[in-house]
């Protein structure tokens, strides 16, 4: 049976850094989490209602003038995007074809991204069913690689997302695995427009996200969150489960992360939005 903490050790001194977050945390969440009928603007507004500071779309897929149009009228912005069908069409792929178009997609991403104001297009790199671990490293920084030019020319980070994609982790190992793969993936690149957007919640199941924050450090571009449970094994609600957010707090204090962190959850209208908010609020510490 795993153990529900396994690092209480850590939070310890979390109190101390109890109160770091609060005006360097960022709340934003997934476009497709607001389940409001109607226009840009009346998404863009019931998030902020329920009171988010910025949201994520996907892309390509959305008319740049039109949401532009709708984050001036609400005063809301646009903070970053998730790459659109990177599950699908991957930089892993054995196929040179479809890693051609994965390419392509990357870099349509960065220019609508930047035409609207954000400045981190999401990324999941691929899936290690694609190859051995090695191939699919190969594969995937050098695609991905040639998007770095634009990338840099306009400023626009590239933030890999950690995920249940079989790649940098053992997805059958237990809760002691390190993010020593992942910070090897990312200095690989070596350039400052490749980094995380780290998942506080996604690998709990394999390892402390408190020392993958330490490990990932300024690696970490943005934050993404959801809840799990260990011992059931399952995903949960923000602030559900049995994540160490004392330690995660700590760790983010000590790695003196400021930014953005999008909440990624089953999604509702106006009061779920605001429950989820309210979520947030309590597992950064940025209420009392």
């Amino acid at each position: 049976m795993l153990a529900a903490q396994p690092l209480l050790s850590h939070s310890a001194g979390a109190n101390e850094n109890a109160g770091y977050l609060q005006g360097r945390l960022y709340k934003t969440l997934k476009i497709g989490m607001v389940k409001v009928e109607g226009s840009w603007a009346d998404k863009f507004r019931a998030a902020k209602e329920a009171g988010f500071h910025g949201i994520e779309l996907n892309a390509p897929g959305f008319d740049i003038a039109e949401v532009n149009k709708a984050i001036a009228d609400t005063e809301f912005p646009v903070d970053g995007t998730v790459c659109a069908s990177h599950w699908q069409v991957r930089h892993t792929s054995p196929d040179a074809g479809e890693r051609a178009q994965a390419l392509e997609t990357l870099k349509q991403a960065i220019r609508d991204t930047k035409a609207i104001g954000g400045n981190t297009v999401l990324l999941v790199v691929g899936k290690g069913e694609d190859g051995t671990e090695e191939e699919c490293w190969k594969r995937s920084v050098e695609n991905i690689s040639k998007a770095l030019p634009l990338a840099s020319e306009l400023g626009m980070y590239i933030a890999i997302e950690n995920v249940w994609n079989q790649f940098l982790y053992d997805h059958s190992g237990g809760s002691d695995q390190t993010a020593a793969k992942f910070v090897k993936y990312v200095d690989e690149f070596d350039s400052p427009w490749v980094g995380m957007q780290f998942d506080i919640g996604n690998h709990w199941k394999y390892g402390s996200m408190g020392d993958w924050i330490r490990a990932l450090g300024p690696r970490i571009v943005k934050l993404d969150l959801k809840g799990f449970s260990r011992k059931e094994s399952k995903f949960t609600e923000i602030g559900e489960g049995d994540i160490d957010w004392a330690d995660v707090r700590k760790a983010l204090a000590e790695i003196k992360y400021t930014g953005w962190a999008a909440a990624e959850v089953s999604g509702g209208g106006p009061d779920q939005l605001r429950k989820i908010s309210q979520q947030m609020d309590r597992v950064f510490g940025l209420t009392s």
